[in-house]
Order: structure tokens, then sequence, then C-alpha cells
């Protein structure tokens, strides 16, 4: 089981490459196992109950333990919760500290070694067991498994190495439950790799699907994805005879801003403009950088009144924001478009929105159009 380790040890990075913080952590776990499960297998060389057998003892369960805890926060972010691994944490000092001091007291240090090990694995299993916060694969409920039958079989070792020791010396001894411990353990850890690397692809899958939906720069939905969305939103709207907006806005002077402070400050200028769509809108409102410096936002349930207060909103905040975080003002054009009647299309609702866009530059920027009546200045 320590050579499985091992290899799999520096197996896993090697393969894996360049990876986020989950594999990681991951990895990190599998380290310090297979370290503990090196010092363990080492103590026994030495003389039972001297100061190396403590030591690599003491050090074995440390890694052992902290591995466990890594392992419990890469599962955490692979289901989509925020880190937060405070009980295995404190599981593990108070059962490495506990274990070093009660070595020279054989039933204590093997039952309080297991038991506190089986307990930090509950508190795992109670997280996997929680309903994740994106959607995962069969993999946590393979590691819950895995780790259950770990658990059963570390806390029947508590029991027999505290209250039946005779009948259970060593750890190395020939006994049922060293060998359904040994078992249990090569078995689950091959187990509880491939489940790793089920999640690993997972969340690589999540990524990937994230990148091609969102713009690298900004965060927001990119013009494919809103197109997607905007066609859904256009035909609920549709259905349920709702009204409908859209707002196509063009930053104003965008390329002097870039040729007068750099594209560093343009690629800022954009990233405030999207913070700034992500604070005025409703639930509800889709919006996506269009291409360049153009944005989109589609608002549903939105009649012209409710698309000039957004606008009003938007305006607004750039004005206490731009200056502060750019250096200059940040303003921009817009054309508004309405659903018309129930022939009406996404495509020709963006064309007289650009139209009404180009109108307002015409006319000096700084603006917001729509069917030629002047809304804001």
């Amino acid at each position: 089981m320590t050579l499985n380790l091992c290899i799999m040890a520096v197996a896993l990075p090697y393969f894996m490459g360049r990876v986020n913080r989950a594999a990681r952590y991951a990895q990190t776990g599998i380290v310090l196992q297979t370290a503990g499960w090196i010092s363990l297998f080492s103590s026994s060389a030495t003389v039972p109950g001297g100061w190396a057998d403590q030591l690599l003892s003491t050090i074995a369960m440390g890694c052992v333990s902290s591995g466990m805890v890594f392992n419990a926060m890469a599962f955490q972010i692979w289901c989509g919760r925020k880190v937060s691994a405070r009980t295995p944490a404190a599981i593990a000092v108070l059962m490495t500290v506990g274990y070093s001091i009660g070595f020279a007291n054989y039933p204590f240090r093997v039952g309080w070694a297991n038991a506190l090990l089986a307990l930090q694995i509950a508190t795992v299993i109670v997280e996997l067991c929680r309903p994740p916060t994106v959607a995962v694969g069969r993999w946590r409920w393979l590691l819950a498994i895995c780790l259950t039958i770990q658990m059963i079989v570390l806390a029947c070792r508590a029991v027999l190495g505290a209250f039946y020791t005779a009948e259970f010396p060593n750890f190395f001894g020939p006994y049922l439950v060293n060998q359904i411990f040994a078992l249990s353990s090569n078995s689950m850890m091959v187990l509880s790799v491939v489940a790793i690397l089920l999640a690993h692809r997972d969340e690589a899958a999540r990524e990937l699907e994230r990148l091609a939906t969102l713009d690298g720069l900004t965060g927001v939905l990119n013009r494919r994805a809103w197109l997607l969305q905007a066609g859904i939103d256009f035909a609920s709207s549709m259905r349920y005879r709702q009204p409908i907006a859209l707002l196509m806005i063009d930053l104003d002077y965008f390329k002097q801003i870039n040729d007068t402070h750099g594209h560093t400050v343009g690629d800022g200028a954009l990233q405030l403009f999207a913070s700034g769509l992500r604070a005025v809108s409703r639930t509800g409102d889709v919006f996506c950088r269009y291409g360049g410096e153009e944005f989109c936002v589609l608002l549903k349930c939105a009649d012209l009144n409710a698309v000039m207060a957004y606008d009003q909103r938007m305006r607004q905040w750039l004005a206490q924001h731009s200056l502060q975080e750019l250096g200059f003002n940040l303003s921009y054009s817009a054309g508004i478009a309405m659903r018309l009647h129930d022939e009406d299309t996404i495509d020709a609702m963006l064309q007289r929105a650009d139209f009404a866009l180009y109108e307002a530059k015409s006319q000096g920027r700084g603006c917001t159009l729509a069917s030629s009546v002047r809304l804001t200045a």
C-alpha cells in the first residue's frame, strides 16, 4: 500500500499537469498520506517504544490526518462550496498531540488515533453527502462509500486496540482486522484516486463551459451566450404577452481612451462598465459584451419608462465611479428597441437599437435614443 501511494503521489501531479487549487489540495493530501505511511512503516524498524519510534509514529499520524484535511478542502471546492475545514483540522491537531503525549500507553494511542481518524473521516463524509451547489457527477458517492468503509474499519481497530489489547497487540500482526484494514485500504485508495480524477474532470468541464459563455476580460456573458439566453427570454415574453426591451450601448471615444491612456486603462474601463451593469441591473436582466466596446442589455417585463430609469441609474453609477477609478469621466451612447408586435424578432430589435445608437452618436454622443426621441442628455 505504501508503494502504491508513492507511485500515485508522483504520477498524479505529473500526469495532471498544471491544475487549479482543488486539484493541488488533493495532490497535497495524497503526498501527505504517503509520507505518513512511509513514516509508520519506518517506525517498525526502530526500537519499539523508543524516541525514534515515537517521533516517526507521531509524524505518521500528523501526515495522515493532515492529508485528510487537504482532501476535505478539495472535496468542498469540487462541490462548489467555500473552503472551511476547521473541524477536520482541529481533529488532526488534537489527534496528533494526544497521540504523542500518550504514546507510552499502547491501548490509549491505538484507540485514540484510530477513533479520531474515524471521526475526521466522518466529518468529510457528512460534507460529501450535503447537496452540492454545482452540478457534479457520481464521484462524490464513490468517495462517500470508500471513506465509509475506511471509517468503519478504523472504528473497529480503535475498539480492539483500546479494550481488547491482548487479542490485538500490534498493527503488523496477522490479525483479521489488520487483514481487512490492509485489503480495504488498498482497494479504497485506488477507488478514491479514481473519484478524485473524476472530480477534477467535472471541474475542468465546468470551467470550459464557463469560458465558452463568458467574456474573458469583463466576466459578463459573451455575444453567443447572450443571444441564446435572449432568444429564450424573448420567446417567453411573447408567450406571456409581457413587454421586453433591448438596450444597445457603445462607450464614447473609446479609441481615444486607448490612444491617450493605454490599452490597460481601456481594459479597466470595460471592466468598470461591466461592474456598473451588474450594480444597476435587476434580477432577470441579461447583459453581455456584444463586441469591442459595445454592450447589450435585455430587460424583461420592462416598458419604455423602465428602460429610461435603467439608463439613468447606469449614468449616475458611472458619474460616481469612473472619475475615481479611471481618472476621467466615462460616458456612453445607447439605442433602445422595444418589442413592437407578435412578428418581431431579436434580430429586428438589434437592428433598430443599433440604428438608434448610431443616431445618438451622430447627435453628439452621451445620450440614449429610441425611435428618434432623445431620452437622456
